[in-house]
């Protein structure tokens, strides 16, 4: 078996400590030593982005928020989608994490922080959401293992109510939050219905019809009813 090498190593805002490594042909980043992500398993990452963007694709001029850059593979998927006058924003805490993307993590989505399209912010995406209402025609979250925390515990205040909210603000009429998440959450899926949401929840696998571990994608349609207090 080849031997892992370390290509880059930081810590999260709390601490906890983030590595890039590669064995052979795949790429793996780890959070405090447990997997957080492969390259070899980015099937659901790519069908966050098709389920966020059915509306999204059809406007002359989308705007879409991305939280959380990984690999690169949901901000390609997600240009795929779009249109040329698309304006995607990709928010991520994790400054190292942008600095792979440009360099040996570009090559596997196809450079796609190169996309003019593309506008990075460098911090976290709960401040981005608290700070732009009514701009996003999607809100796709792809941060960390989704409502339940593993590189970062600050990460958790983007499930909450208050986070829910500001998602929901930050949304245009009839926009969607879409949510990537390791595992089911029925306390979350009730959240998201409270926070108003019209909520629709799809089970992928990881490699999508190669197989790989169950993915859960919570898709929250922007309710015109009123979010519960």
């Amino acid at each position: 078996m080849k031997p892992f090498e370390l290509l880059g190593e930081t810590l999260s805002p709390d601490g906890t400590v983030l590595k890039l490594t590669r064995r052979g042909d795949e790429y793996i980043m780890l959070a405090g030593g447990a997997i957080l992500m492969s390259s070899r398993m980015h099937g659901s990452e790519e069908a966050l982005a098709t389920f966020a963007c059915q509306r999204a694709r059809t406007l002359e001029r989308p705007s879409v928020l991305i939280g959380g850059l990984g690999m690169g593979f949901t901000l390609r998927a997600t240009l795929d989608l779009l249109s040329p006058n698309a304006t995607v924003v990709v928010a991520e805490l994790v400054p190292a994490v942008v600095e792979w993307n440009r360099g040996a993590l570009g090559p596997l989505a196809g450079h796609p922080l190169n996309d003019g399209r593309v506008r990075v912010e460098a911090g976290d995406v709960g401040a981005v959401l608290h700070s732009s209402p009514g701009q996003f025609d999607a809100v796709l979250l792809d941060v960390d293992n989704g409502p339940d925390p593993l590189s970062a515990s600050n990460n958790a205040r983007l499930y909450d109510r208050r986070g829910i909210a500001d998602a929901r603000a930050a949304l245009k009429k009839d926009g969607v939050l879409a949510v990537w998440a390791a595992q089911e959450d029925r306390k979350f899926e009730q959240r998201l219905r409270q926070g108003g949401f019209d909520v629709q929840v799809q089970r992928v696998r990881g490699r999508l019809k190669k197989g790989g571990p169950r993915h859960i994608i919570f898709l929250g349609h922007r309710s015109s009813r009123l979010a519960l207090r």
